[in-house]
């Protein structure tokens, strides 16, 4: 599989088909449970637009890619989030708005801290808007590995069912989930006027 789908974001009319099409490549075969999930993860991302206003976009565009760092020809350092906003950045030229959530997603910057990889994330990558970021917290946090919607709640309890409590994802996302919790909560408490949400609690 050739892993240089386009060369330049920039030079596409819209970043969120583009977007689809790259996750499409990349994961649809290889990996169709994670596939199944960012398509969820869109499909959330869709259910907030109408509030997002002209971020509408780029938020709909990072929930397609923001798990392309899974694809084991992409994972360098074995930290998804930093592996797929390389490889957004130095092979797809992506917008760096994109990369920075893509990096950052679901507070990326506590498994970082974990790795020992939290110098390295900031210094490659600045944070996202924070709006922005909580709005693909929203999105990731409330759906599930096979594209359902769901509680966040629902949501932490399965990876820490899948990963284990000693796994250190798991220890991540327990650090994480006061973060996790707020971003969700504060989404849908702004959004739910603009359609039905899964409750953030």
């Amino acid at each position: 599989m050739s892993l240089s789908f386009t060369r330049n974001v920039e030079l596409m009319p819209h970043i969120t088909p583009w977007a689809r099409d790259l996750a499409r490549t990349l994961l649809e075969n290889p990996l169709p449970r994670r596939w199944a999930h960012v398509q969820g993860v869109a499909a959330r991302a869709r259910s907030i637009a109408s509030s997002l206003g002209e971020d509408a976009d780029i938020v709909e565009a990072a929930a397609w890619v923001h798990d392309i760092g899974y694809l084991p020809a992409l994972a360098a350092t074995g930290m998804h989030q930093l592996d797929g906003a390389r490889y957004l950045r130095d092979i797809q030229l992506a917008d760096e708005t994109l990369c920075r959530l893509v990096a950052h997603h679901s507070c990326a910057h506590i498994e970082a801290d974990e790795r020992g990889l939290a110098r390295t994330l900031f210094r490659e990558f600045a944070p996202a808007p924070p709006g922005l970021a909580s709005a693909l917290t929203f999105c990731d946090m409330t759906t599930s590995p096979d594209g359902d919607p769901i509680s966040v709640t629902s949501r932490l309890a399965e990876i820490h069912e899948r990963y284990g409590e000693d796994h250190l994802v798991s220890r991540s996302i327990r650090r994480a989930t006061p973060l996790i919790i707020d971003a969700v909560g504060a989404i849908s408490t702004s959004y739910a006027r603009y359609g039905e949400l899964c409750p953030a609690r």
